[in-house]
């Protein structure tokens, strides 16, 4: 069996401790008797036949009729599917869309449907490209769908492609895709990574545009959100599932696909970043010091081009098909046997180190706005309960955080950066004063729809995702980045320091001089069940 995580208390004897830094990685000694270390549960055993699993799932639906039974000839069939944002980093072919997709088409076949389409539900990220659509449907799929254009990107400003579907209690409008809303049969096809991920914010977040996803994606939702993984305690999730319910009511009939992948990240040589420092032999030692002395040497670009070509050996671990409801609480069942970690108490200094790719830079930059949305929004908020580091603590990040933007992908993110953060960094002043004019811009939205770029909004929502935690360390001033740009951290905000033990000094500002420290060994994830 594999082994759980864990929590170690670092004494003497410990070893130096692996932080991820972006295209690189740093050993830091933690201080004996006061510091401690959170370690992922190691990746679970695979499914066997997975593609057996795919079948029975279909054929056996939870609180619904088997695919079959839904599927005839003449109907409208629309399949979404998450988009490149996803599993990190991108695994292996074949990938679980892949499986899932093909044995969705062999059903579909045979009842005779041939009024089918796929479409890449990406809400305001990037289009795919035509690699990545490959990669994520296989060759067989995209080369029989694309010559007729019936594998698609969704696009949330096509003034003809979207249909309003009604409101919820609370008055949040709810807009989706209108091939899927007019489909008789809309089948979505998700790779669970996080619980955070799959139910009804596949297709109310997915194929959702600005108009929707303005009524969750906003800093007071993000505030009140205590931990985007803790579906209890997320605003977030309570907007995405009340506007189910809309969908459920009036939107097309839903058949959900989830599956779930073990947390192998990393295929060797770099699988030694996965294994606890002090069970390292002299060979992971040898190799850890050649690959860093390796990468120092490295162009970045070079670099960055090299960790954006790992093929994750992530496995698929289950899959479950049928209702939304039932399928996505079997889907977090599993989640919890993957991720959870129990950790007794908070600590006044929370350090992570932040690895080379999000969602939102997949075959691009991580700029200084996504390793704020990294660290704050998504490694942050890890945890249910309570967060790990306590309120007015300290956070501690490691990434080179270079002012560096891919202007294909990132224009808005540019502007926004360069413009907007000048003036002010706090949520709720960005959000009044210039959301409105980013999102509704022609040009952001031009680039959008034609080429790679994420949503004119978008370097926004980053923003507003890591307010819960700026709000819970008291600003900006409480989250020191070691080994940044230090005038691209100070534009975020923040504090550079050359050294975690310049960063800890730092921190004896707010925590004074003999704080507690905790360590989330990150990636592969995890979710720290904080008591």
């Amino acid at each position: 069996m594999p082994r759980p995580g864990f929590v170690l208390e670092v004494d003497k004897s410990t070893p130096p401790i692996l932080y991820s830094n972006g295209e690189g990685f740093r050993l830091e000694r933690l201080p004996a008797d006061r510091s401690r270390v959170i370690y992922p549960c190691e990746p679970l055993e695979a499914l066997r036949d997975p593609d057996q699993a795919i079948l029975d799932a279909l054929l056996n639906p939870l609180e619904s009729e088997p695919l079959p039974a839904l599927l005839r000839a003449g109907m409208k069939l629309t399949i979404a599917f998450d988009d490149v944002s996803l599993p990190l980093p991108p695994m292996r072919r074949p990938d679980n869309r892949q499986r899932v997709i093909e044995a969705v088409l062999d059903m579909a076949a045979a009842a005779g449907v041939d009024d089918i389409h796929l479409i890449a539900a990406l809400a305001l990220h990037r289009r795919m490209t035509e690699e990545e659509l490959r990669h994520a449907v296989g060759d067989r799929v995209y080369d029989a769908f694309a010559p007729t254009g019936r594998i698609y990107n969704h696009d949330a400003e096509d003034p003809d492609g979207m249909l309003e579907i009604g409101t919820t209690k609370h008055g949040e409008l709810v807009e989706i895709n209108k091939r899927a809303a007019q489909s008789d049969l809309l089948v979505y096809v998700n790779v669970n990574l996080v619980s955070m991920d799959g139910g009804w914010k596949s297709t109310a977040t997915g194929l959702a545009g600005y108009r929707s996803l303005k009524q969750h994606h906003n800093v007071a939702t993000m505030q009140a959100s205590k931990s985007f993984m803790d579906r209890h305690h997320s605003e977030l999730h309570h907007s995405n599932w009340r506007m189910g319910e809309v969908l459920k009511a009036d939107g097309p009939r839903i058949f959900q696909i989830e599956t779930t992948l073990n947390n192998d990240t990393y295929p060797a040589p770099f699988d030694v970043l996965m294994k606890r420092e002090w069970e390292w032999k002299g060979r992971d030692r040898a190799l850890f010091v050649a690959t860093q002395k390796s990468l120092d040497r490295t162009p970045p670009a070079l670099a960055r081009k090299i960790f954006h070509s790992i093929r994750a050996p992530h496995r698929m671990t289950s899959v479950h098909a049928g209702a939304v409801d039932p399928v996505h609480e079997a889907t977090l069942a599993q989640n919890e046997r993957e991720h959870v970690v129990h950790v007794e108490g908070q600590t006044d200094i929370l350090t992570m180190g932040l690895p080379f790719i999000c969602p939102y830079n997949v075959n691009s930059i991580m700029n200084p706005v996504l390793v704020m949305c990294t660290g704050l929004g998504y490694f942050f908020n890890m945890y249910r309960g309570r967060p790990l580091v306590r309120e007015g603590g300290v956070l501690i990040l490691t990434h080179p955080t270079p002012w560096e933007f891919n202007p294909v992908h990132h224009p808005s993110y540019i502007d926004f950066f360069e413009q907007c953060l000048a003036e002010t960094t706090d949520p709720a002043e960005l959000e009044a004063r210039y959301e409105k004019s980013f999102a509704e811009d022609e040009w952001y939205r031009h680039l959008y729809r034609t080429s790679y770029a994420y949503h004119g909004v978008h370097p926004f929502y980053m923003w507003y995702w890591g307010s819960h935690a700026l709000q819970h360390l008291g600003g900006g001033s409480h989250v020191v980045v070691v080994g940044g740009e230090p005038r691209a951290v100070r534009r975020l905000g923040f504090r550079p320091a050359s050294s975690l033990a310049d960063a800890l000094e730092m921190a004896s500002d707010h925590v004074g001089r003999e704080p507690t420290i905790t360590h989330l060994h990150v990636p592969p994830i995890m979710l720290a069940d904080v008591s």
